[in-house]
C-alpha cells in the first residue's frame, strides 16, 4: 500500500502539471511538448521523493531543514535552467 505522503506527492505533481496543460488550451504563449511534461514530472517526482527520504531518514530537525532547503534549491535551479537557460548551459539547449 502506498503511504499517505507518496499519494500527496503524486497528486501535487498532477496538479502542478495541470497548470501548463490547461494554459495550453487557452493561449499560444504556453507550448509544452510531451517531452516537456515527462521531464517536468520526473523532476518533480525525484524532488518529492528526495524530500520524503530526508523527512524519513534524518532525525535532527536542524539538519532536516538544511537538507530540505538544499533539495528545493537544486530543484529550482534545474527548473529555471530548463525554463530560460539562465546559465547558458547545453543542459538547457542553449
Amino acid at each position: 500500500m502506498l503511504n499517505k505522503r507518496f499519494k500527496i506527492i503524486l497528486i501535487g505533481i498532477f496538479l502542478i502539471l495541470l497548470v501548463p496543460f490547461v494554459a495550453m488550451q487557452f493561449s499560444t504563449e504556453v507550448s509544452w511538448s510531451l517531452f516537456d511534461f515527462i521531464v517536468a514530472a520526473l523532476l518533480l517526482l525525484s524532488t518529492g521523493l528526495l524530500c520524503e527520504f530526508v523527512l524519513r531518514k534524518i532525525a535532527n530537525p536542524k539538519y532536516k531543514i538544511i537538507f530540505l532547503i538544499i533539495v528545493i534549491a537544486v530543484f529550482l535551479l534545474i527548473w529555471i535552467e530548463l525554463a530560460v537557460g539562465i546559465f547558458g548551459s547545453p543542459f538547457a539547449g542553449s
